[in-house]
C-alpha cells in the first residue's frame, strides 16, 4: 500500500481527539519490539564507528544521499501540500583539522567558494584555531559532494531538512506547520502536521488527505473576495462528502503563511470552524422542524403578531418578533412553512409545544452539548443555557441562546438531510465501507427536510445560490451578535448551509461571514440572503464541474 488510508495503517497510531487504543498489551509488544530493533541498530552502528574511526563526515554518508525524515502530505489527487527539502550546511572546525590536511583543506575551500575565499584567505581560516563556523548554508549538491569525498576531519556537511508548503496559505489551517529544534527534529504544529505527527515521522509513504486542492482554491478565492467586498471580520467555508464524511475543503480567514514564523501565525492560527462557538441563528430551524415532525405536530401557527412568553407572575418575559422585512404569505403557517419562510414567531411556538425534555435530548443526539473529539482534533466547548425555561427553549428554536461551533452545525445538518445518519468526518481519503456513524433521525423525516430546503433555495432566501443543472437545498441564518451582554443590531453572523443534489445529497457545505457590512447592491442590508448566499452560489458554480466530472 502506497498511501495512508483508513482501516489500514491508521489503526496503530494514536491521534489527538481520536478513539483510544484499547489493545494495550498489543501496543506494549510493539513498543518492546521497536526498542529491541533500535537497540540492535545502535549496537551495530557503534561497532561500525569503532572500526572505521570517528570521521564526522561519514555521518552524512559518502554519497550525500540522505533519507527524508518526514513523509510528504498530499491531497486526494496526489498534489503535494507539504514536503521536506533535503540540503546541507558546510561546517568547519579549524581546531580539528590536522596539520597534514591544512593545505588540502584550504584548496578545497577555495574550490567550492572561489568568490568568498582565496587560497591564502582559506589558509588563514584553517590556521585560525577557531572552534566552529558555517562555511556555506544550503550548499549545492556539488559543494556537498566535494566536501564529503575529501574526507578531511574538521570539514563536514550537516544534513538540513526544510519543510516546504507549495500551496502556502491555501492549506494553512488544514495542513498546519512544523517546529524544529537544534537537532533539526521536526514536530507537527496544528492541522494534519500535528494530528498525524507520529505517522509522518515514522513513515516514508505520503499521507494522503481527503482535501482537494482545486476545490480548496475555489473556496479560498471566493471567501477572500467576499470578505473584502462585505468588509467582514472573518470568513469560513467547509465542504464534506455526505456519505463518507471526507472533508474536501476547509478554509478559515484570516489565515497565515506556514513558512513564515511571525505574529500572523499567533494571531490567526486558530481554525475558527472548530475553535470558536457562535450563535448560528436560523439554521437551527432545521432542527426545530425535525423535532416537530418527529413528535407529530401538524397544527398551524398564527404568526402575524409578536409571540409573548409570560413568566410565573403573568408578566411578559419575552416577546418574540421577526425581522421587519418578514412578510408571511398568510396569517397561519404550517410547520413546513415556518421553516420555509424562516419565521421566528412560529418557531418559538413550536418549541413550546414540544414535550418537556425534547430539546435537550435532541441536541444531545447531535452532540451540541459537548465538544467533538474528531479524528483531526477537538472542537471548542459549546454553550447551552443553564436552565431550559420557556424563554430559553423559544430562542434556541431559531438559534439564539445556544452557541456551537460551525463543525457541529455542518455535521448536524448532514445528519438531518442524508437519511438521518450522523457521520463523523475525516481528513483522510476513504471508502464508503469505512464510514462510522449512527442513526439520529428517521429517513422519512430527513426526506421531508430536504424538500423544504430545496424550496428555500428555489423560492425564498436561498435563491441566489441556485446553479443551472443541479438542485440545491439550503437554509440561511442571520444571527445578531452580542456586545457587552446586549444584542447589537449592527453586528451579524451570516451563514448558509447547502446540500446537493437536494433529492439525494452527496455533499454538504457551510459558508459563514462574520460581521459583514451592507453594500449599495443590498441597499445596506447585511442579512445572509445578500452576502453569504450569493458567495455560496459562486463557489458552487465553480466546484460542481470538479465534483461531477
Amino acid at each position: 500500500m502506497n498511501m495512508f488510508e483508513v482501516g489500514h495503517d491508521i489503526s496503530k497510531y494514536s491521534f489527538i481527539g481520536g478513539v483510544e487504543n484499547k489493545h494495550d498489551h498489543r501496543r506494549l509488544r510493539i513498543v518492546y519490539r521497536f526498542f529491541v530493533f533500535w537497540l540492535c541498530i545502535f549496537a551495530a552502528r557503534t561497532l561500525y564507528l569503532g572500526i572505521q574511526g570517528t570521521d564526522r563526515t561519514r555521518n552524512a554518508g559518502a554519497s550525500g544521499n540522505w533519507v527524508v525524515s518526514r513523509a510528504d502530505i498530499v491531497d486526494r489527487n496526489g498534489d503535494i501540500l507539504a514536503k521536506n527539502i533535503v540540503s546541507g550546511h558546510i561546517q568547519i572546525f579549524p581546531n580539528k583539522i590536522k596539520e597534514k590536511d591544512k593545505d588540502r583543506a584550504a584548496n578545497l575551500i577555495h574550490q567550492i567558494l572561489p568568490y568568498q575565499y582565496s587560497v591564502s584567505d582559506a589558509l588563514k581560516l584553517v590556521n585560525s584555531g577557531r572552534g566552529f563556523m558555517y562555511l556555506q548554508k544550503f550548499a549545492t549538491e556539488n559543494q556537498r559532494k566535494a566536501v564529503i569525498d575529501a574526507r578531511i576531519e574538521g570539514l563536514e556537511v550537516k544534513q538540513v531538512q526544510t519543510r516546504k508548503y507549495p500551496k502556502r496559505r491555501l492549506f494553512a489551517h488544514a495542513v498546519g506547520f512544523v517546529s524544529e529544534d537544534d537537532q533539526n527534529n521536526q514536530r507537527g504544529q496544528e492541522g494534519a502536521e500535528r494530528i498525524y505527527d507520529a505517522y509522518l515521522r515514522e513513515n516514508t509513504a505520503p499521507l494522503r488527505l481527503s482535501l482537494d486542492s482545486r476545490i480548496q482554491s475555489v473556496f479560498y478565492e471566493q471567501l477572500s473576495a467576499a470578505m473584502q467586498k462585505y468588509q467582514a471580520k472573518s470568513a469560513m467555508g467547509m465542504l464534506m462528502n455526505s456519505r463518507t464524511g471526507e472533508m474536501l475543503a476547509m478554509v478559515s480567514l484570516p489565515d497565515f503563511d506556514p513558512e513564515i514564523r511571525n505574529n500572523e501565525i499567533n494571531t490567526n492560527v486558530k481554525f475558527r470552524p472548530m475553535g470558536d462557538a457562535y450563535e448560528m441563528g436560523s439554521i437551527f430551524k432545521i432542527f426545530n422542524t425535525a423535532m416537530a415532525m418527529e413528535n407529530g405536530i401538524t397544527k398551524e401557527y398564527y404568526v402575524k403578531e409578536p409571540f409573548k412568553i409570560y413568566d410565573k407572575r403573568g408578566r411578559v418575559a419575552k416577546a418574540v418578533r421577526d425581522v421587519r422585512t418578514f412578510k408571511p404569505p398568510r396569517p397561519y403557517l404550517s410547520v413546513e412553512e415556518i421553516m420555509l419562510h424562516s419565521c421566528n414567531v412560529g418557531s418559538a411556538q413550536i418549541a413550546l409545544d414540544l414535550p418537556d425534555g425534547t430539546q435537550q435530548e435532541f441536541f444531545h443526539r447531535l452532540h451540541f452539548d459537548e465538544p467533538l473529539n474528531l479524528e483531526f482534533g477537538r472542537t471548542a466547548r459549546t454553550h447551552l443555557p443553564q436552565r431550559w425555561w420557556p424563554v430559553e427553549r423559544a430562542t434556541m428554536s431559531y438559534g439564539h441562546g445556544i452557541s456551537v461551533t460551525p463543525m457541529h452545525v455542518l455535521l448536524a445538518v448532514n445528519a438531518m438531510t442524508n437519511g438521518g445518519i450522523y457521520i463523523y468526518p475525516t481528513m483522510q481519503k476513504r471508502d464508503v465501507g469505512a464510514v462510522r456513524g449512527q442513526r439520529v433521525l428517521p429517513p422519512e423525516i430527513s426526506a421531508r427536510l430536504r424538500g423544504i430546503m430545496l424550496r428555500v433555495a428555489e423560492e425564498t432566501s436561498g435563491r441566489k445560490s441556485r446553479v443551472a443543472g443541479i438542485q440545491i437545498g439550503g437554509k440561511t441564518a442571520t444571527a445578531e451578535k452580542y456586545t457587552n451582554g446586549r444584542v447589537d443590531n449592527k453586528r451579524n453572523l451570516t451563514a448558509y448551509a447547502a446540500i446537493f443534489p437536494a433529492s439525494a445529497p452527496q455533499y454538504v457545505m457551510l459558508v459563514i461571514l462574520d460581521e459583514p457590512h451592507g453594500t449599495s447592491e443590498s441597499w445596506g442590508l447585511r442579512t445572509a440572503a445578500w452576502n453569504v448566499v450569493p458567495t455560496t452560489g459562486k463557489i458552487l458554480d465553480s466546484i460542481l464541474p470538479l465534483l461531477f466530472e
